[in-house]
């Protein structure tokens, strides 16, 4: 990657900060526009004959040429106060989507037209300090959601700012340079200091610290790094120095894929919002149908005041905002993204999504999903000697020096039981047998089932059933006799059992696809209880697996590591990559996961579910807020002294709105 790509890069990540701060600006605005219309709105009351008669003292404060300064406090708080709805009526209009601008534009409107013409000698009432308070609540009711809509996003903004903005590079005198992070690139070496963030995702060369990668992993305890492991852009360093081999910067890095990922989407529309635009857009409609039907049932067909029946048709049109509608699902997908980015769930695809709510089919692949992708001992049998800790170490003495992924998995036991492995002399490989070297002075080998039938006789056991379950077989044979026998496999996660336990308690069938032969997978299944196996699929055979159990009537969910599994993650009717490690997971999953731990896939349904739930109840209440609203405001009550004023229809639209925006924070998956 050049210098000039890197630089491009960061000109990229700007323009997403200014996308960002532009959205800052406008909250910025709406709250300057509220404070000034506010104090505006102060004499407007006191000048309004209609407060002075409720009040009783139109004679004191009334004045000669009152009447202008009224029209022009009200025609300035009209225009710059009313500004971002008249200029959201035309852009509504021109395409062709009337919606909540377009009510309050002309709620405004007409209340401030029909006085102003009052004002100007025409008979009839002025109602000025309606509008201007109208026009404050509606301006304080945006300023709110927009800071809400903020609020939902802080997950993204804390993402953005682990990045650090500059980096140490080295020089070749050895000296190092504080530069750009934009100006890194593939090869260069940086070296990170004492609780600085990791600038790139890059590989440890020299040092060794622990660090702190919880903001991206969700991992609490601090990973130890040394020489030859990657570290992530973001992350922070322990109290160690490292020197770091840049890899991948700019919108290659990790962090910047998940980065775009949760903005990608919280900008997707889903099913619902979709729903939920519809529905403005007709209610938007009915409010002017209903507004002009009740001003003419009141005026022409009950006989009541101009005034009167414009003020019932104003209050209906106000009253009808679908404000609480239109913000009812963008805060919930808002919310949603950003908690599912805290845990790790990362969500591309909206639609995909919401489909995972109705999910009856979880479909798992085993090596690296179930399982965790390396060799491990699973059962340690015990012929002779001190029991299996003493066979586990004899046979990691023998094996630390081999490269053996057998050795690995006997060794990593060693490790995990915190066992002191003896030093060994003498160490070798026998060809087709196994291996043998010197412990403690005493001759210690590590034996293949058909070697150690002819070197040794060996107790009864049950190494053939082990065998039948795919379990690969290791003797340990000290001084000619046979202290025990260890079984290795693909080690099962232990989250794993937990993720399909919860899955069964929501009524999921959960199916295992795998490449691996049928011993092992159902070794795997009768050891999670899983509900069917489907073993020895090809890479490229696992896509019409899918498309097999899609047409059984099933919703199907795929969970693969995103590499082999990458044509059955598409099929699927919810792609859900395990680790957010490989690019075909970011291109061809519907969700990704950062952790390699199936329990997500789980939490990603549950989410869905609880993201559907709140959706709906938001768009029940705004709904059903105005379905109950219009004919109150409308005046149905009247004959029983109830009236609302514009101004109250308002107070209540913006309720219902701060309402909608609690009830999408209190989203949760605890």
């Amino acid at each position: 990657m050049s210098r000039d790509h890197d630089a491009s890069d960061g000109d990229h990540e700007q323009d997403k900060h200014d996308g960002h701060a532009h959205h800052a600006e406008m909250v910025k605005d709406f709250r300057r526009r509220f404070w000034v219309s506010l104090v505006a709105t102060l004499p407007i009351l006191a000048l309004s004959p209609m407060i002075q008669q409720w009040l009783g003292v139109m004679e004191t404060v009334a004045f000669a040429g009152d009447t202008w300064v009224l029209l022009g406090l009200s025609t300035f708080v009209y225009g710059y106060g009313g500004w971002p709805f008249l200029t959201g009526l035309v852009e509504e209009l021109r395409e062709r989507t009337p919606g909540m601008m377009t009510l309050v534009a002309f709620a405004i409107s007409v209340a401030y037209l029909y006085s102003a013409a009052v004002a100007l000698g025409v008979s009839g009432q002025m109602f000025f300090w309606e509008t201007a308070t109208l026009i404050d609540l509606m301006l304080v009711g945006h300023w709110i959601e927009m800071r809400s809509v903020m609020g939902a996003s802080r997950a993204l903004e804390k993402l953005v700012r682990l990045m650090p903005s500059t980096a140490h590079r080295l020089i070749d005198d050895g000296a190092t340079e504080e530069v750009a992070i934009a100006t890194l690139e593939p090869g260069d070496r940086v070296r990170v200091k004492s609780s600085e963030k990791i600038p790139a995702d890059g590989t440890v060369v020299d040092g060794q610290s622990s660090v702190n990668e919880s903001m991206l992993t969700g991992e609490s305890v601090p990973v130890e790094k040394t020489g030859g492991d990657e570290v992530i852009a973001g992350s922070v360093n322990g109290t160690g120095s490292l020197v770091v081999e840049v890899e991948k910067t700019g919108e290659s890095s990790y962090l910047n894929q998940v980065i775009s990922l949760v903005r990608e989407a919280q900008q997707s529309q889903s099913h619902t919002q979709n729903l939920a635009d519809r529905a403005a857009y007709w209610l938007t409609l009915i409010a002017l149908t209903a507004g002009a039907l009740t001003f003419g049932t009141w005026y022409a067909g009950l006989g009541e005041t101009f005034v009167f029946s414009l003020e019932r048709a104003v209050t209906v049109m106000v009253i009808t905002c679908p404000h609480a509608l239109g913000l009812a699902i963008p805060l919930v997908v808002a919310v949603s993204t950003g908690l599912g980015a805290q845990r790790g769930l990362l969500i591309r695809d909206r639609a995909a999504f919401e489909r995972a709510r109705d999910l009856d089919t979880v479909v798992f692949d085993k090596t690296g999903t179930l399982t965790e992708g390396r060799f491990g001992v699973t059962d340690v049998l015990v012929f002779e000697g001190d029991g299996k800790d003493d066979v586990i170490r004899q046979a990691a003495a023998v094996e630390q020096h081999s490269e053996h992924p057998i050795a690995a998995g006997i060794l990593r036991a060693a490790e995990d039981r915190e066992l002191a492995v003896p030093d060994a002399s003498g160490f070798e490989a026998l060809t087709g047998e196994g291996v043998r070297a010197t412990v403690g002075g005493t001759e210690v080998r590590v034996l293949s089932p058909g070697a150690v039938a002819d070197a040794v006789d060996v107790p009864d056991h049950d190494a053939e059933t082990l065998g039948d379950q795919g379990k690969t077989v290791v003797y340990v044979v000290r001084d000619g006799t046979p202290l025990g026998a260890l079984a290795l496999a693909d080690i099962i996660r232990d989250e794993s059992r937990e993720a399909i336990q919860t899955l069964h308690d929501l009524e999921i069938d959960v199916v295992m696809l795998t490449g691996d032969n049928e011993r092992v997978a159902h070794w795997v299944a009768d050891e999670l209880g899983l509900d069917r196996v489907i073993a020895e699929v090809l890479p490229d055979e696992k896509s019409q697996v899918i498309k097999d159990l899609r047409a059984e009537g099933r919703l199907v969910a795929m969970t693969g590591d995103g590499v082999n599994d990458a044509p059955a993650l598409a099929t699927a009717h919810v792609g859900i990559a395990i680790g957010a490690g490989t690019d075909v997971a970011v291109e061809t999953a519907d969700i990704v996961l950062v952790e390699s731990d199936p329990r997500d896939a789980v939490d990603v349904i549950r989410l869905a579910q609880a993201t559907y739930r709140k959706m709906v109840q938001n768009l029940w209440w705004a709904t059903g807020y105005n379905a109950a609203a219009i004919p109150l405001a409308a005046g149905v009550l009247a004959t029983a002294g109830i009236l609302l004023s514009p101004a109250v229809g308002a107070v209540l639209m913006s309720l219902s709105t701060v309402i909608v925006a609690i009830n999408a924070r209190f989203l949760s998956l605890d």
